[in-house]
């Protein structure tokens, strides 16, 4: 009996699976018809270039992104007085 690799037994199964496949060729279709959807559709109407149109240059774009970030914990700070706890 020849021992052969884990990996290719796993890789194997699947490919067996998927060329006995009938429905479920379907929804595979159908999930990625969903995901090219979400993904690609959706980004171009709902997820503008924020940074690229409002700054023009990387060191600007940077500065506003660490500002946003650090918003939070230098507004805690300052409303403590400036003590660590």
């Amino acid at each position: 009996m020849q021992q052969t690799n884990p990996f290719q037994k796993i890789y194997r199964f699947y490919m067996d699976g998927f060329r006995r496949m009938t429905v479920g060729r379907s929804l595979w279709k159908i999930i990625c018809i969903k995901l090219l959807i979400m993904f690609g559709v959706l980004k171009l109407f709902f997820f503008q270039d924020f940074l690229g149109t409002r700054f023009h240059t990387d060191e600007q774009r940077a500065n506003y992104v660490l500002s946003e970030l650090t918003r939070s914990v230098q507004a805690d700070i300052s409303t403590k007085g400036g003590k660590q706890e």
